[in-house]
């Protein structure tokens, strides 16, 4: 019989040592794999979460998984994220935790059925050209132009 791994039981201790000391808690996480997280968030692959009780709601952390709902941009997601993608877990105040070696090569368990059918929905992303189009007349540019400039410096109206 294979042991299980300590990752999970070390990410749990580390997250109780921040709550118990007043810090908190991030999880760095890659993101591939099973993991489901806001694509939008996501740097190099990676993702930093606050799993705070304050910023989480429902937290979950198991042997298998870290399972909780969060708000991101004003849209409550649920995130799952198997123990396999955890990269770190420390306080955000000192950096003090603990660091974990990635593979992702192992068999992860899926998530289950309700975060897989509300995960990545809610929000939908669509690139966006700031050129104007060819077919454009040279008054269309200048006008594009135009109000280029206007969002480049803010302005504050004062209303009595």
């Amino acid at each position: 019989m294979e042991a299980t791994s300590t990752k999970p039981y070390f990410m749990r201790a580390i997250y109780e040592w921040c709550t118990d000391n007043g810090y908190t808690p991030y999880m760095a996480v890659k993101a591939a794999g099973a993991a489901q997280v806001p694509m939008e968030f996501v740097r190099n692959g990676e993702i930093v979460l606050n799993i705070s009780f304050g910023a989480t709601s429902g937290l979950k952390m198991d042997n298998d998984a870290v399972t909780f709902k969060a708000r991101f941009g004003g849209v409550s997601r649920d995130i799952y994220v198997p123990v396999a993608n955890v990269i770190a877990i420390y306080a955000s105040e000192n950096g003090q935790g603990m660091a974990f070696e990635v593979d992702l090569s192992q068999t992860l368990p899926e998530p289950p059925e309700a975060v897989q059918d509300t995960s990545a929905k809610k929000i939908g992303l669509a690139a966006v050209s700031t050129q104007p189009e060819v077919n454009e007349s040279p008054s269309a540019a200048v006008d594009h132009k135009k109000t280029e400039k206007k969002s480049e410096k803010p302005s504050l109206k004062i209303i009595k």
